[in-house]
């Protein structure tokens, strides 16, 4: 089956408690927090106060998407807020093995992002490293957009890395996922569908989710 990571940057911001309480009540695997600094995306989305939150009362654990310009510098703040999987972006890191190794020493599990024209062969030297690695199916910064179908043949391309690298790392994929973009990722071979709009907009968000779950 695969992994759901419901996107929080999608959800109802004036009464967070209560979708998060939702998302406890889901098949979600965990919750993805994509954090945004107007620097590395042209966008703003929120920080460690609201992350603390979340962490309060979520059941789930959180897997952050540092959309920033040097993520190595937050590692500390990340963790204290509770963060079991800090996600990194390829082109924000000049000493990503570093970086890497960091998160790691501070106790949560370590994973890299590749933009859409990002080629996945960057990866070779680190993947073996990561626990995870997230393609974006989109251009970061904002919810809401169209897939990019060359996401499909990155899925597959990644796959083909992590068997002959050895890596036990999980392929996530984040943009414009929905139950038809969603099938053809799954069968690409991913394994974590991040989903904002498609599950947040839901007249049932639980039943969307249990849809891309059971894909």
């Amino acid at each position: 089956m695969i992994q759901v990571a419901p996107s929080l940057l999608s959800a109802n911001f004036a009464d967070l408690r209560t979708d998060v309480e939702l998302l406890n009540r889901s098949e979600a695997s965990m919750l993805h927090l994509d954090i945004m600094d107007g620097v590395f995306v042209p966008n703003i989305s929120f920080g460690f106060p609201v992350i603390k939150a979340v962490r309060k009362y979520s059941q789930k654990p959180l897997d952050a998407h540092l959309m920033i310009v040097n993520p190595q510098n937050y590692v500390g703040a990340v963790r204290d807020c509770g963060v079991e999987m800090m996600n990194v972006h390829y082109e924000a890191c000049t000493h990503l093995n570093r970086t890497v190794q960091a998160i790691k020493a501070a106790g949560m599990k370590a994973a890299v992002t590749l933009n859409p024209s990002t080629p996945v062969a960057m990866l070779e030297d680190i993947v073996a490293d990561v626990d995870m690695v997230l393609l974006m199916s989109v251009n970061p910064g904002f919810g809401g957009q169209s897939f990019l179908p060359v996401a499909l043949k990155k899925v597959r391309q990644l796959r083909d890395l992590i068997a002959r690298s050895g890596s036990s790392a999980l392929i996530q994929v984040d943009g414009g996922v929905n139950l038809e973009t969603g099938r053809q990722l799954a069968d690409a071979g991913a394994d974590i569908l991040v989903a904002g709009n498609y599950v947040f907009s839901a007249p049932d968000p639980l039943a969307a989710i249990h849809d891309l779950h059971v894909l």
